[in-house]
């Protein structure tokens, strides 16, 4: 059982959880009336439909782009898929492929009833839905013969471009001692309206998200997990503009960890906020369903706002993304709610509200695997002075119970870490996790002191903050710059074109069999 030490007033943590679920359920009024171009590609691929044409176009967009030319988009691709092969007795990959070829338009097909539609489909629909869940059953049949960690995680990354470089370096962290390799996406694909196809080996900053390199990466760490007798969790990043397609390719290819937060995207990369609340919902229903740990980017917040003046916002954040993630059917135990090592180094007591910060977050969302960053944005190129930066954050995650740990690199600032930098950043976080294993439970904090203080004010301002935000709205809380001291206008960013309002006869039957109980 958790130690609790910071005498928070519950009746606040209370208060702040009621405007969350309240502007949280205000903004699922907004989604339940509106599909994307995203969503109805990742319902597309669902369904089975996967490659490319001759200019390596995906079959998903020139599918969806058919259907939003001729103006039908607003019944759901799934409504025209299932009425096509219902007339045609096509599956959904041939009818893809002969409206690619220009042999078949789907307006001038008849509609087929909605019995008749649905009874098309459900093969398919239980066909991807049953593969989701026998990979989630060997996750847990890894888990049960290896056992699972306790303690933090420890989480590292990868971001060659080539991803069988990325193989050689995820194998290598793992017999290091990694729990976690995240392959970071190559810089901008956040922003590309499509996802590309088969395995990469280029890239800048990082290798593409595409189903075979997730397909590559997964046989190649499931390898390492028998070698090294324990289950290592490969992670990805379903955010941007494909968001709930990532998700779909990480649910059918056992990925374990996903990034996958929509304020994150409208803040950073100016995403529209409609376009992407609205993804988010599907690919936080798909993520919850295959058992996904979902990691938000509140740590992102930081970065450009200052992290003692601002720490409430990460706070608010994290509350609004607990009722997100609910309301899509993503359980506490799969979220990862983020927040980081980010106070100035320079600031006195700054590790003692850090401290209170991260014992803040394990005391009220005690169920959550929480994510805990490291500090970057104070790292000099200093190395030695580093490693001090990074082991403190390493005792502040093993003294507040945090779970999804990324290790920070000696040589952040300076370069992509070499295999030898994530060595030497595995060998401190285990040596501070192993020396000071039950420390936290050894420890209480000052009544009225500076931790406790310090909580507390977060809180209260966290309480105020959401009371603001559940007055106007999460949509005019974005515009004003609520969080990260960033302003993004509803109808601005990219990808606004891509949200269509539903008509009457929309159905999207993933949600419907996930959500209602239906296919397998």
């Amino acid at each position: 059982m958790m130690n609790v030490k910071l005498n928070l007033n519950m009746a606040l943590v209370a208060q702040a959880r009621d405007s969350a679920a309240k502007i949280a359920g205000e903004t699922q009024s907004f989604i339940d009336l509106h599909t994307t171009t995203t969503v109805e590609r990742t319902v597309c691929r669902l369904l089975g439909i996967d490659g490319v044409n001759e200019f390596d176009i995906p079959l998903p967009n020139i599918l969806v782009e058919h259907l939003k030319d001729k103006q039908m988009l607003a019944q759901g691709a799934a409504f025209h898929i299932g009425s096509a092969m219902a007339e045609t007795r096509l599956n959904p990959q041939e009818i893809v492929n002969a409206v690619n070829a220009g042999n078949l338009d789907l307006s001038r097909l008849p509609v087929h009833s909605k019995q008749e539609i649905t009874s098309a489909l459900q093969p398919f629909v239980n066909s991807a839905l049953a593969k989701i869940s026998a990979n989630r059953k060997q996750r847990q049949d890894f888990l049960d013969e290896y056992g699972d960690k306790e303690g933090p995680y420890i989480y590292i990354i990868v971001a060659t471009g080539n991803i069988y470089e990325d193989i050689v370096q995820a194998k290598a962290a793992a017999k290091q001692g990694a729990d976690i390799i995240a392959v970071i996406r190559t810089t901008g694909q956040s922003l590309l309206d499509y996802v590309p196809y088969g395995a990469t080996t280029e890239g800048f900053g990082g290798t593409y998200a595409t189903q075979e390199n997730f397909r590559l990466m997964r046989t190649a760490l499931d390898e390492a997990s028998r070698e090294e007798k324990r289950y290592i969790r490969l992670c990805n990043y379903a955010s941007g503009l494909c968001m709930p397609e990532i998700a779909a390719m990480g649910a059918l290819e056992r990925l374990d960890v996903m990034l996958n937060d929509a304020l994150y995207g409208i803040l950073f990369r100016d995403i529209n906020m409609q376009r992407t609340i609205i993804d988010q919902y599907f690919s936080r229903t798909i993520n919850g369903f295959a058992g996904l740990v979902i990691n938000t980017g509140e740590d992102n917040y930081l970065t450009t706002a200052d992290a003692v003046e601002q720490a409430h916002t990460v706070l608010a954040s994290q509350f609004l993304n607990e009722q997100f993630a609910l309301k899509a059917g993503v359980p506490e135990e799969q979220q990862g709610l983020g927040h980081a090592f980010e106070i100035s180094p320079d600031i006195e007591d700054g590790f003692l509200l850090e401290l209170a910060q991260a014992q803040m977050a394990r005391e009220i969302f005690t169920k959550a695997p929480l994510k805990y960053m490291p500090p970057t944005k104070f790292m000099t190129g200093n190395i030695f002075k580093g490693h001090v930066q990074n082991a403190l954050f390493n005792m502040t995650s093993i003294m507040t119970g945090q779970k999804l740990h990324l290790l920070g690199m000696l040589t952040e600032a300076i370069h992509t870490p070499f295999m030898s930098d994530r060595a030497l950043a595995i060998e401190n976080a285990q040596y501070i996790f192993r020396t000071m294993r039950h420390f936290g439970d050894e420890i209480e904090f000052k009544q009225g002191g500076i931790i406790q203080s310090r909580a507390d004010e977060v809180l209260r301002k966290a309480v105020g903050l959401l009371d603001e935000m559940e007055q106007i709205g999460l949509f005019a809380s974005l515009e004003k710059g609520i969080f990260a001291e960033i302003k993004r206008a509803k109808n601005g960013g990219k990808g606004l074109e891509g949200v269509i309002s539903k008509s009457p006869e929309y159905f999207n039957p993933f949600i419907e069999a996930i959500h209602g109980g239906g296919g397998v």
